[in-house]
């Protein structure tokens, strides 16, 4: 998984050929340490059909405040440079599977 940043968000999300699954995180958040191994996971198995980056709020808030995000983890998925859908929470890798089934 790639960490992005402000400065690297437009490139690495909003240009990209694939769909990608962005993480809004923060090194205070309990779930997001919780799904980082299956994010780690998807990464893995959907490379070449999903690109799969994490951004951390603390450090990165213009990006944050540009999409709305107030809870972390965020799960937005983007696609030809919008976001298509928005999860919040951790969850398990087959129900993360489930819900990215419609966006890529």
């Amino acid at each position: 998984m790639k960490t992005v940043t402000d400065a690297t968000f437009a490139e690495e999300v909003l240009k990209a050929d694939l769909p990608v699954l962005v993480e809004f995180t923060a090194d205070w958040c309990p779930p997001c340490r919780q799904i980082a191994p299956v994010l780690a996971e998807v990464a893995r198995e959907e490379e070449g059909r999903l690109k799969v980056v994490v951004i951390d709020v603390d450090t990165n808030p213009e990006t944050q405040s540009a999409y709305g995000v107030l809870s972390m983890p965020t799960l937005m998925v983007f696609r030809a440079g919008e976001p298509v859908k928005s999860m919040v929470g951790a969850r398990p890798k087959r129900r993360l599977m489930q819900e990215l089934a419609d966006v890529m």
